[in-house]
């Protein structure tokens, strides 16, 4: 019997590895087992982060990509604007601008006048700048010093470079007119209208150009001191007047310097009709001359100290023998000697100026006729208000007396006494009498 089991159950054996296969020596028709529900569960989950995982690494590629983009666009037209602007330039400016707004302030400086002045004249140089090349961009492309500027070079487009001087000049004139006053914003928008549109195209015309460009150069003292002072004086004109001689043997030493690249551009200047240099190197001793006497000038009107005479005179005297050796030997060395001491002249005298300055006396005057006339309110309001109360006490006690005068008895005589006539009760105004 058991035996036979046996044998049953080895042939049951046989005929199930007939039907699966066996594993080891039949791969081919091995039947694969049936994966449990959790592993057919899991499997999905197993396979799907790797595309979560790719379009992520995507996407932050694109925002890394972009943000480098908006950084690079910002970086070339911020680099763009600083080119027009002519910082450096302009930046001059800003500083003459700041030191006549300290030359017409009392003896207190408003900080706050000061830096909204700066900001405004900024803003209006950058945008006359930029009106300068944006006229000039066939003569930049000619000259090896411009070629390489935003617009010669096609970094941007005149349409682009117009639109921000026109944005800019607008909004530093109107700051100017808010937080200044009216006359140093016409000043600047005069300034930036006689830059852009007189000096820029005369500079193609004739060589009187360089003169107008001394006068656009001098506007920026008058224009501090109006947005200080709210007018303009005799003082006033110390700072304007150096500067106005100071850049002509600065700008003739420059146009002797650079020659070539001036004739190449279409520019007309005084050193192309003087090939010797002698009629340049003259124009340069003259105007050096014309500054000796401002040190003077400016401790007599009481605009600074007797300091400031002796130390304008010695700065003034350097600059003189600079132009009187470019005048004895007209050369690239001597030319470019007086320029670079032109280059230092400026800064020592508007530092000198501002060191021993006096206080603007008519802006003093101002301000104590303005604290007066507060003062003056302020007492006959404090008069008047006396006088309402010495008023209100007097009618107070009129009222007083009026209630004493009556006898106690008029109340009691007519009820009590119908008989007794009614008494007749005398005014306060009689017993005064």
């Amino acid at each position: 019997m058991w035996r036979g089991g046996a044998t049953a159950a080895s042939a049951a054996r046989a005929l199930r590895s007939r039907m699966l296969g066996d594993p080891v020596h039949h791969p081919s028709t091995a039947i694969l087992p049936i994966p449990s529900a959790r592993a057919a569960c899991s499997a999905p989950s197993a396979a799907s982060p790797a595309p979560i995982v790719a379009e992520a690494a995507a996407a932050s590629v694109a925002v890394s990509s972009g943000a480098r983009s908006a950084s690079d666009v910002l970086r070339h037209y911020g680099q763009c604007y600083w080119e027009l602007s002519k910082a450096r330039l302009s930046a001059l400016v800003v500083a003459t601008s700041g030191a006549g707004y300290v030359l017409g302030s009392g003896s207190i400086v408003d900080i706050a006048g000061l830096c909204y002045t700066c900001t405004g004249t900024m803003m209006v140089a950058a945008s006359a700048n930029t009106l300068n090349q944006v006229f000039e961009i066939k003569n930049d492309a000619k000259m090896k010093r411009t070629m390489r500027r935003p617009l010669p070079s096609g970094r941007i487009s005149p349409v682009h470079a117009a639109m921000w001087a026109t944005t800019v000049g607008t909004a530093g004139t109107a700051l100017l007119a808010c937080k200044a006053n009216d006359l140093a914003a016409g000043l600047a928008a005069s300034n930036l209208i006689l830059y852009a549109f007189v000096y820029t195209p005369l500079k193609q015309i004739h060589p009187v150009n360089t003169w107008v460009g001394a006068v656009v150069g001098a506007i920026p003292p008058l224009l501090g001191w109006a947005a200080a002072a709210s007018e303009l004086s005799l003082n006033s004109m110390i700072l304007p007047a150096a500067l106005y001689f100071w850049q002509l043997p600065h700008f003739m030493a420059l146009a002797y310097l650079c020659r070539a690249d001036y004739l190449a551009g279409g520019y007309r200047m005084l050193s192309f009709a003087d090939p010797t240099g002698k009629r340049t190197a003259w124009v340069s001793l003259r105007n050096c001359l014309y500054m000796l006497p401002l040190g003077l000038f400016a401790y007599n009107w009481g605009l600074t100290s007797e300091w400031f005479s002796f130390e304008a005179s010695l700065l003034t005297t350097g600059l003189a023998i600079g132009a009187l050796s470019f005048v004895l030997a007209p050369s690239q060395k001597s030319a470019r000697r007086m320029f670079h001491g032109s280059l230092l002249y400026l800064p020592a005298l508007m530092a000198g100026l501002i060191l021993h300055r006096l206080p603007n006396e008519q802006k003093e005057h101002n301000n104590i006729h303005q604290t007066s006339e507060i003062a003056g309110v302020l007492r006959g309001a404090e008069l008047w208000d006396e006088e309402e109360r010495a008023r209100q006490k007097q009618e107070d006690l009129k009222h007083s007396r009026r209630a004493q005068s009556r006898p106690p008895v008029a109340y009691a005589s007519v009820a009590p006494f119908p008989f007794l006539p009614v008494p007749v009760y005398v005014s306060p105004e009689a017993h005064e009498f």
